[in-house]
């Protein structure tokens, strides 16, 4: 997971991007970059760490242009380092060419060995370095045919935003794994174009959504004009991210149609027709387990509290590169209020549990603190598989309910119920968006297509199951 931003005709079109990334930092804090076009000039910055921390004032004076890409990062392919932040700008035999990428390549491994026998040479462990080297074996076409025939060869998720010296180009793969929008807001008599990943990002710098960008589509913004295509027969199913609605989109967010509230809301009134109990307060882990929790008070009946409260100086732990901060900080993330909790029978409502580590040392806190039942809900199935389409959960090894029950993840946490919402009623919403839109394959190990880099102890794991 990972927010990507396009910015085409803009005389601050970096100040834009950085306030885009900004609103999308939620969706990596690993490292950020931009890079913008000033006259076919390449300016270009990336680092590691926070947004706010990395764009000073100085650095953005010195992206000058008025189109710009940009991109916050969680590595779910490459190791985390300077090396693999992004954008990823190469030159070539057609010029500078800059791309930042949401999402994963499942045949990664397969193109780069293919291109490096070729002779090709890597800068880099991302996987979207594939595609550059693909544009560049492409001829002498134009870019939009090569990129055509590029993405041909690719399988797996990606929303791209590509930058060249005169344009902009916004892509999304056939099955729409991953979201991505256009907006548009008027600047000095003149339109600007900007593609995201969430509208939250269009909100902050007061741009008007426009549409989602369509699976299989390319849109291209050039010359002052806006085109788009559709190369590709479209997907028999869409591979919609159901984890999207789950944890990693922001609440205010609208995503692939639908408010990201109105959905976490929704699961927490299923959950609680599905798994009710008699307690005397709900309350959420913050911050992506607040709206369910909601949602649950709103149809138990059970009053709303906020029993834990989060520090918001603490980044969301889960993804956290490294294993050592993950563990460490859920002590300073939350902290318990002891006024609310003391006596009480606690439903405790979270998105998920992935190790059970995190959700262990919460109902300890809970009860610690004075709490007299601990009944945790979980807003989602059990994540039983890994995900390969951009999201960097464990191993499957490492997920608590690939190898435990329901009952026996309930006494490793230590609460005195664990419930999960069901895959049925996950899709309440069905009616209006059908269920075979989406990728639940966390859930279901149902993938939507073969894994070429697949390891094979995940294949032999698939078979037997």
């Amino acid at each position: 997971m990972c927010g990507i931003v396009g910015i085409y005709n803009h005389a601050e079109a970096s100040n834009l991007a950085y306030l885009c990334l900004y609103a999308m930092q939620h969706r990596g804090q690993e490292s950020g970059g931009i890079v913008t076009s000033e006259d076919g000039t390449f300016h270009q910055y990336r680092e590691m760490g926070l947004i706010n921390d990395i764009f000073t004032r100085d650095v953005l004076t010195k992206l000058p242009g008025n189109i710009a890409i940009g991109h916050v990062r969680y590595s779910t392919s490459g190791d985390s380092s300077l090396k693999n932040a992004y954008p990823f700008v190469i030159k070539y035999a057609h010029g500078w060419l800059a791309v930042a990428h949401n999402g994963n390549l499942t045949n990664y491994k397969k193109l780069r060995s293919e291109l490096e026998k070729e002779g090709s040479i890597f800068q880099a462990t991302v996987d979207s370095e594939v595609v550059m080297h693909l544009l560049a074996k492409g001829g002498a076409a134009p870019l939009e045919e090569r990129l055509i025939k590029a993405l041909q060869r690719i399988k797996g998720s990606y929303s791209f935003v590509f930058l060249y010296e005169d344009g902009l180009i916004a892509a999304r793969d056939p099955k729409g794994f991953r979201p991505l929008v256009i907006g548009e807001l008027q600047h000095n008599g003149q339109k600007t174009h900007v593609v995201v990943s969430e509208t939250c990002a269009l909100d902050l710098i007061g741009a008007k959504l426009v549409r989602e960008i369509e699976p299989g589509e390319i849109v291209i913004l050039e010359k002052g004009t806006v085109r788009n295509i559709k190369p590709f027969t479209p997907a028999k199913k869409r591979a919609q991210c159901i984890f999207e609605y789950i944890y990693f989109a922001r609440p205010d967010s609208n995503v692939f149609g639908r408010d990201v509230y109105v959905m976490r809301t929704g699961f927490g009134r299923a959950l609680a027709r599905e798994h009710p109990v008699k307690a005397d307060i709900v309350v959420p882990v913050p911050d992506s387990g607040v709206p369910a929790a909601i949602g649950y008070s709103e149809e138990s009946g059970i009053p709303f509290q906020m029993g834990l409260i989060r520090n918001h100086y603490v980044g969301r732990t889960f993804i956290e590169p490294k294993k050592e901060i993950r563990h460490f900080g859920v002590k300073i993330k939350l902290n318990p209020v002891r006024g609310v909790l003391e006596g009480k029978r606690v439903v405790c409502v979270d998105d998920s549990i992935v190790r059970g580590t995190t959700s262990q040392k919460i109902v300890k806190m809970l009860k610690d603190s004075g709490a007299k039942e601990v009944h945790m809900r979980i807003s989602a199935p059990p994540t039983v598989w890994p995900c390969f389409y951009g999201i960097d959960t464990p191993t499957r090894e490492e997920l608590i309910a690939s190898s435990k029950s329901v009952e026996e993840i309930r006494e490793f946490i230590g609460a005195d119920s664990l419930a999960y919402l069901s895959q049925e009623s996950l899709y309440w919403f069905e009616k209006t968006s059908p269920r075979e839109w989406f990728c639940d394959a966390c859930f279901t190990g149902d993938y939507p297509e073969e894994l070429d880099d697949m390891p094979e102890i995940e294949k032999m794991a698939k078979k037997t199951s």
